[in-house]
């Protein structure tokens, strides 16, 4: 069986994340930065309810390709959940939340990518997929 490579498993979160309304999606490159995770991927949502949405979306999704998380944090008050899948560390936060922890500032050399959710941006999607 082919391993599927970190970064493709990243691009299928971020779908997962935006088909439950995740919002302000950010992939941080950490392969020069830490040992901990290749990448690191941030998500906010309005309500602790979709954060528990979208964590929970995820981790069925990945779990439907034989991809389970090493540890998961944070179900218990949704503020900020975290999906630990070894080379790929995911953080869904509550939008208050994210903005008190500020991870883009303290990772702040990680090479980023801002994901577009806009309407327009998951026709496009959906449209080549």
């Amino acid at each position: 069986m082919k391993k599927i490579s970190s970064l493709n498993i990243a691009k299928s979160i971020i779908q997962f994340a935006i088909d439950k309304k995740g919002q302000d999606i950010v992939l941080m490159d950490m392969r020069k930065l830490s040992s901990i995770c290749d990448w690191f991927i941030l998500v906010s949502a309005e309500s602790t309810r979709r954060v528990d949405t979208i964590s929970k979306n995820i981790q069925e999704e990945l779990h439907k390709q034989h991809v389970r998380p090493l540890h998961v944090e944070g179900r218990q008050g949704a503020t900020w959940v975290l999906l630990d899948y070894g080379e790929i560390v995911v953080h869904i936060f509550h939008k208050d939340t994210r903005g008190f922890y500020n991870l883009e500032h303290l990772w702040g050399k990680a090479p980023r990518e801002h994901v577009d959710t806009s309407t327009t941006a998951k026709r496009r999607r959906l449209k080549r997929g």
